[in-house]
């Protein structure tokens, strides 16, 4: 059950409102004896209006961001992600009060928290759970936070993150799987990030917000999701400049008020429709969007033949001819996108001719090329490179999703091959996509999710 709908059937009069039937119940059908998968049938053309939700990236921000005033704030857009629900978990089980006004806006307030320590069951079930480091630090001085989990994609060191936090004058203590962070006093620093990394420019901003001072941030991400924290910060008294460039300056301040704040769309999946519409030859207007966000994925979809028509805040993505190869290596914003690789990947096996995909952000990237290949594709990796033979069709089968952008790229392939594909780890997909289902059958998609038994080994045995 999604973290909104359990808020919302919550009334004064039940008494036995606790902790284990509030956010405890979030992800139970997940440790159940259960299997869900999502069971496609493909080779329909999509057609139709979707919208497309809050950030994932951003609002795993902005909900620890909530912690550095003792107001509430309200924030609107609000993706329906089990990692939003994981993040609205943590704060909930550290003391603050968690309220969903509607299915996308959630009230919050951390108002006379004191806790400093994230829950370790909770923190190491996403990466995100790195953020409630500088969140907290920028409050109390002090953090306790266990490392992060998420997505399997090689090597990934938070060193950048702590080095960002040494520079503000916090000692950072790493034991027994925790972050333990302290400082006496917060002073603005000036912060050189030796590789550009999303989640470290966003750790120092958290954390230097409230410092003494200026701080300045060097060689800083310019990802959409960073501008939009700086705004949100920003919003609640922050004095933050130059977000979205390679230098952040950030002046710190005694107190933040509370905000009424709105996230921005989803860069990430949007483009996943995006790709979705151009796999299955359709025609489809996606709406809740800024196009400026989406010029590097837009920009590909043409070369490969894709029609791309912008408007304010939505395109319209429709075939009417061929694929074609292409080129494509990830970078850092306003680059391509390494979350989009897998999908464009996979749009790629249905063009014509050989395209090579390069990617420059992550190791293990290619993890679900394995499942590509079981519905036909002809894809060969050498390290982080990927040579696509287009064959111009896939066939279904059954697969399992690795992550949560090789997911999406598996129900692309789906929504475009011939006959059944069942998808199992689901549960990957749905760290980052709300409503899928709904969303994609509304504009003529043939999935569905199905929840079966899973049968034990002495079941399967007698059986």
């Amino acid at each position: 059950m999604a973290a909104q709908n359990l808020l919302l059937c919550l009334t004064k009069e039940q008494t036995d409102f606790t902790e284990e039937n509030f956010f405890g119940c979030l992800l139970k059908l997940r440790r159940e004896n259960v299997l869900e998968k999502y069971v496609i049938r493909g080779g329909r053309r999509l057609s139709g209006e979707i919208e497309v939700s809050g950030a994932k990236n951003a609002a795993v921000a902005l909900i620890p961001a909530v912690l550095l005033c003792d107001e509430p704030c309200v924030l609107e857009n609000v993706p329906d992600i089990s990692d939003v629900s994981i993040s609205l978990r943590i704060m909930y089980e550290m003391g603050a009060k968690v309220e969903y006004l509607d299915k996308t806006t959630v009230r919050i307030s951390a108002e006379g928290l004191k806790n400093f320590c994230v829950p370790y069951e909770s923190a190491r079930r996403m990466r995100a759970s790195y953020y409630f480091l500088g969140a907290l630090l920028g409050r109390f001085s002090k953090a306790r936070v266990s490392m992060p989990g998420g997505c399997p994609l090689g090597d990934r060191p938070i060193d950048q993150h702590l080095k960002a936090f040494s520079a503000l004058g916090a000692k950072c203590n790493i034991e027994y799987g925790m972050v333990d962070l302290y400082a006496e006093h917060l002073r603005g620093s000036q912060i050189y990030l030796d590789v550009v990394s999303v989640g470290a420019t966003m750790n120092a901003m958290l954390a230097a917000v409230r410092a003494d001072g200026l701080t300045v941030i060097e060689n800083a991400a310019k990802e959409p999701h960073i501008v939009d924290l700086a705004n949100f910060l920003n919003s609640m008294g922050a004095d933050i400049m130059g977000a979205g460039t390679d230098v952040i300056k950030i002046r710190g301040v005694k107190n933040l008020h509370g905000t009424t704040y709105s996230v921005v769309p989803d860069q990430i999946e949007a483009g996943t429709f995006m790709v979705a519409a151009a796999a299955t030859g359709g025609d489809v207007l996606i709406k809740n969007v800024i196009p400026k966000h989406l010029e590097p994925i837009t920009s590909k979809l043409r070369k490969i033949g894709v029609n791309v028509d912008e408007y304010d805040d939505s395109v319209r993505v429709w075939v009417d001819g061929p694929l074609v190869r292409t080129n494509i290596k990830t970078m850092p914003h306003p680059g391509f996108p390494t979350d989009m690789q897998p999908q464009m990947a996979t749009l790629l096996t249905l063009a014509e001719g050989t395209s090579i995909v390069t990617e420059g952000v992550w190791e293990q990237r290619f993890r679900y090329v394995d499942e590509l290949r079981r519905m036909g594709a002809d894809i060969s990796v050498d390290g982080k490179v990927a040579v696509i033979e287009g064959t111009g069709k896939l066939t279904g089968a059954p697969v399992k999703a690795c992550d949560l952008r090789a997911g999406a790229a598996l129900i692309i392939a789906g929504l475009a091959a011939k006959g059944i594909t069942e998808i199992e780890d689901i549960y990957h997909i749905e760290r980052g996509y709300g409503n899928l289902v709904e969303k994609l059958r509304k504009v003529g998609a043939d999935i569905q999710k199905v929840t079966s038994p899973v049968a034990t080994m002495r079941e399967a045995v007698s059986g």
